[in-house]
């Protein structure tokens, strides 16, 4: 970059927000201002709805004229960033839905600091350990601040900032790593002090400092770290990875390959490009939910007994929403326990107590006082001092014996510093109603995990695949419902095999369906083969008819579908205030699939001859697309029909 050059703008969030162009910052106005370029900025070039620029701005709800209020503030953001405009803006571009803000990436400084620390950190690898530290400390001098300073703890700069802070940690001892292969040890110790103290439950910087340490002649104090991480990881259920057993009794033993062995530290990471996978995705549409767990957290940590229960469907991402909250949870200074409540918690133990039983064993060591015990695969040594936090996950999956022992659990909390989270997929299971009355009891915060919006799914199809258009993305987002899980699953599938013509169902989801399929009665199955042959949204009246079924009969049969995952129903069709029973894509692919070719074509011969009679005026397509799917069953029905749809039939019918 070159910062004499009057049109190259430099857009700087390692610190307060800024923009720079030829080394001079521009005046970006009011924090509301800098909010919203802060907004595009974390976007990356993707489309941000404009409702959501409105939520960022006015998140206590947003004042009349809002949306009119964003397009000022867009148009002032230009004037500044576009002196030289002449017509549309290059920069700040309006889009159907929102605004995007076109910048080339070696012009943010957030991912010139990701690529440099990439580099950096493939170079240490090739032992390139100059032009490594040279680059670091370059990497390292961009920042400024905290990231995104000015913008406050606007969910967005959340999941931004702790992404950019755990990249600007690892650089840092990267950089510890590569002083002490350049042997600067004073250097390299100095460094892993500082980072071991910062983050005492990260283990690259304590085995930085153990090697430093070690590599100075100080073995005993090597050692001694050692402990200090261990004992600090054994209260939170944790053991040090094998790599670090191994340092440490290459430690005991001088061994020098051990010692020097720094993979681990010096491995090259993806490149920003390469590295969008489900494993290291972000937590992405759950910061409303994130900050009311967080509240729970904040309760127990003031010493208050606080619950929360978290409600979504299979795949909706209740394990990784408890998964970022255990994180925060131990960054915060929590002893945690966690129970999977379908599975025992000691894995080489299936005979073992129940997971409730456990967390009843660490609370009562607790109320006592005392210290130790491990609970989970992970382990939890809890301290009285120390707030705790019980996260159990799909708790209403568990055996009735077991939710009995969970009740007992709630229901014998001591008030203190104690937070419980439950996740449960289904909380209208009448074998669930008693512990959810006992969590309803301590007031337990009550949160439904909805399905990702389209501009969430855009946002985590980016982290899966950054090739996929925005077009496919949305038409992923139907297909997919808007459950991350299915999302994955259909991104694992070649891009022809996602969407359109040449879509398939993922083995995964297939099975799923099968399953929920194979648990219903006949009525129910029948309906269902009915309703997928007819198309996407259920038509009630016809169902009932082909049925011989009164309505009133029928519908508790299609809640039993929506209740088994199958159908959904859904409100507020195109904005017009009505509502109605939906079939989704995959589920209804995989029925269909079921159906021998016979079955479908006596089912659009009977959709057919249904529309053509109770209709004076049918719809033409859906009429033809029965008859066509009926084939040479539909002979009876083509004399009724209109010309422009009868030949088309005997065409297909042959």
């Amino acid at each position: 970059m070159n910062p004499t050059d009057d049109t190259l703008l430099e857009f700087r969030a390692l610190g307060p927000v800024q923009v720079r162009r030829g080394g001079s910052l521009l005046d970006l106005g009011p924090r509301q201002r800098r909010v919203l370029l802060s907004r595009l900025l974390i976007a990356e070039g993707r489309v941000v709805p404009v409702q959501e620029l409105i939520q960022s701005l006015w998140r206590d709800g947003p004042p009349p004229g809002a949306v009119s209020s964003v397009r000022a503030h867009v148009s002032r953001l230009r004037s500044v960033l576009d002196i030289k405009r002449i017509g549309p803006s290059a920069t700040l571009v309006a889009e159907s839905s929102g605004y995007v803000l076109k910048v080339a990436r070696e012009a943010r400084d957030t991912a010139v600091f990701e690529d440099a620390v990439h580099r950096a950190r493939t170079a240490a690898s090739r032992g390139l350990l100059v032009q490594s530290h040279r680059t670091l400390e370059e990497a390292l001098s961009l920042w400024r601040g905290e990231a995104f300073q000015d913008v406050g703890d606007q969910d967005f700069a959340v999941r931004a900032r702790n992404h950019l802070d755990a990249l600007h940690h690892e650089a840092q001892e990267l950089l510890a790593s590569v002083l002490l292969k350049r042997g600067d040890v004073t250097g390299a110790i100095n460094a892993a002090e500082v980072l071991a103290a910062s983050t005492p439950l990260r283990e690259a910087s304590w085995a930085t400092l153990m090697r430093a340490l070690y590599a100075d002649g100080r073995q005993t104090e090597a050692l001694q770290h050692y402990e200090r991480f261990r004992s600090a990881l054994a209260e939170q259920g944790l053991e040090p990875s094998p790599w670090l057993k191994r340092l440490q009794t290459g430690i005991l033993r001088h061994d020098s390959t051990v010692v020097d062995d720094v993979s681990p530290l010096l491995a090259p990471t993806p490149s920003p490009a390469s590295r969008k996978t489900k494993h290291a995705a972000p937590l992405i549409g759950r910061g409303e939910e994130m900050a009311q767990l967080s509240a729970v957290l904040s309760q127990a940590a003031a010493g208050q007994t606080g619950c929360a229960v978290v409600v979504g469907e299979p795949g909706i991402g209740k394990s990784r929403l408890l998964q970022e909250l255990a994180a925060r949870a131990v960054s915060a200074g929590f002893a945690i326990v966690q129970a999977q409540m379908g599975l025992p918690l000691h894995r080489n133990d299936q005979s073992g107590p129940s997971p409730a039983t456990q967390l009843l064993h660490v609370l009562r060591r607790r109320a006592r006082g005392a210290r130790g015990g491990r609970v989970t695969d992970r382990a939890a040594r809890t301290s009285p001092e120390r707030p705790l936090v019980c996260l159990i996950d799909d708790a209403d999956a568990a055996p009735v014996e077991y939710q009995a022992e969970v009740k007992q659990l709630v229901d014998a909390l001591p008030d203190g510093s104690i937070a419980v989270i439950c996740a449960v997929r289904d909380p209208h299971d009448p074998a669930f109603s008693p512990l959810l009355k006992a969590l309803m009891r301590r007031d337990a915060t009550w949160l439904t995990l909805e399905p990702l919006t389209l501009s969430e799914m855009v946002e985590m199809v980016a982290v899966y695949d950054e090739h996929v258009t925005p077009r496919a993305a949305a038409a992923l987002h139907r297909r997919s419902s808007g459950n991350p899980f299915v999302l994955g699953e259909l991104l694992k599938l070649p891009a022809d095999r996602r969407t359109g013509p040449g879509a398939r169902v993922p083995t995964a989801v297939r099975s799923t369906v099968m399953r929920r399929l194979a648990e219903l009665p006949v009525p129910i199955e029948s309906l269902l083969e009915h309703a997928a042959v007819d198309g996407e949204w259920l038509d009630m009246a016809l169902l009932a008819d082909l049925l011989k079924m009164p309505l009133p009969k029928l519908l508790p049969l299609v809640d039993s579908a929506v209740a088994a995952r199958l159908l959904t129903w859904e409100a507020d069709l195109d904005g017009e205030a009505t509502s109605g029973y939906r079939f989704p894509e995959l589920a209804r692919e995989v029925v269909l699939s079921t159906l021998p070719p016979s079955r479908r074509q006596l089912l659009h011969a009977a959709f057919a001859e249904r529309l053509a009679a109770v209709s004076e005026d049918p719809s033409q397509e859906r009429l033809a697309r029965h008859v066509q799917g009926a084939g040479a069953l539909a002979a009876g029905v083509c004399a009724t029909l209109p010309d422009q749809v009868g030949p088309n039939v005997e065409t297909s019918s042959r």
